[in-house]
């Protein structure tokens, strides 16, 4: 088992397999602060984020906001990997923060994005980041450029290495790569919640060569929480025809969507993590991407 068994994206200037691992549930909160439980100790969560690079994952994605009063995700990769850099890419994302007590602002102002990147640099134990994804603020940020060239400038100095983009629409996509290259997208997306297809935005990233990235492909309408027990009738069948658990039928389809696009579930439970990173070698079958109602446009792995 392992995560190689997905196949691989160009993430930027490097191959990456496409199940990666999202760090938000190693808090103990959701990024939104809902408490989801204890937090992880901390020796588990560094045994995990290891023994997820072990077995292949070499793209996580994490944020200086996932933290809660006793744990922070990305003081956790740093201490885990900080002898494995150069073996994983590692996503971050800037916009939206919190203070140091937990209370969010809702998005920082083009000439404050310096500050988020360092903070993300001071807690990850880096002189640069791989990628940073601006997270916008669907609610009252109708343009990204301002934002975007303040990112593009940082990259330009050294700091960041390459720029994508979450949160966003199609038209978005082509405003930000008006001013820098843009190499991937981080959205919502999953079998219940396919936005990012009536949009057209999953095919464009297609077209354009760009990873698209969906979050909360397991939990759905759930976001932030875990995942509750599977009410579809359709991922049961199609999970025990294979001897799967829905969380991985639900990773399948997604990974069935496209060749570029990948995934990035998170969790806190070693075993659960083996599933995750399995979920990247099941192969469903044509009859089972239209009973699950895959769109048209998809391709296997």
């Amino acid at each position: 088992m392992s995560a190689a068994d997905a196949g691989t994206w160009k993430l930027g200037d490097r191959e990456v397999n496409r199940i990666g691992y999202g760090a938000m549930r190693l808090t103990g909160n959701g990024m939104a602060g809902n408490s989801d439980g204890p937090p992880i100790d901390r020796d588990l969560a560094v045994r995990l984020l290891r023994r997820a690079v072990d077995r292949g994952v070499d793209h996580i994605d994490t944020a200086s906001f996932y933290f809660s009063p006793l744990r922070s995700a990305n003081e956790l990769i740093n201490r885990a990997l900080s002898s494995r850099r150069d073996d994983v890419v590692v996503v971050t994302k800037v916009g939206p923060g919190r203070d140091p007590s937990g209370e969010w602002y809702p998005m920082a102002r083009p000439d404050q994005l310096r500050g988020q990147v360092e903070e993300n640099l001071r807690q990850l134990g880096r002189d640069h980041l791989d990628v940073v994804n601006l997270r916008r603020n669907g609610r009252d940020m109708h343009s990204v450029a301002e934002h975007f060239g303040a990112l593009a400038e940082l990259r330009e100095a050294g700091l960041i290495r390459h720029l994508g983009l979450s949160n966003v629409g199609p038209g978005h996509v082509a405003e930000a790569r008006s001013v820098a290259p843009v190499v991937c997208v981080q959205n919502s997306y999953g079998l219940d919640a396919r936005g990012a297809d009536e949009s057209g935005l999953v095919d464009l990233c297609g077209e354009l060569g760009i990873a698209f990235v969906p979050f909360f492909a397991v939990s759905g309408p759930r976001r932030e929480a875990a995942a509750g027990p599977e009410r579809d009738d359709r991922v049961r069948a199609v999970a025990r025809a294979h001897g799967a658990t829905p969380a991985q039928v639900r990773l399948a389809w997604t990974l069935h969507r496209g060749p570029h696009v990948l995934a990035i579930p998170g969790t806190a439970d070693p075993a659960h993590l083996d599933e995750n990173i399995a979920a990247g070698a099941l192969r469903l079958t044509p009859e089972e991407q239209e009973l699950l109602g895959a769109p048209a446009a998809g391709g296997a792995p």
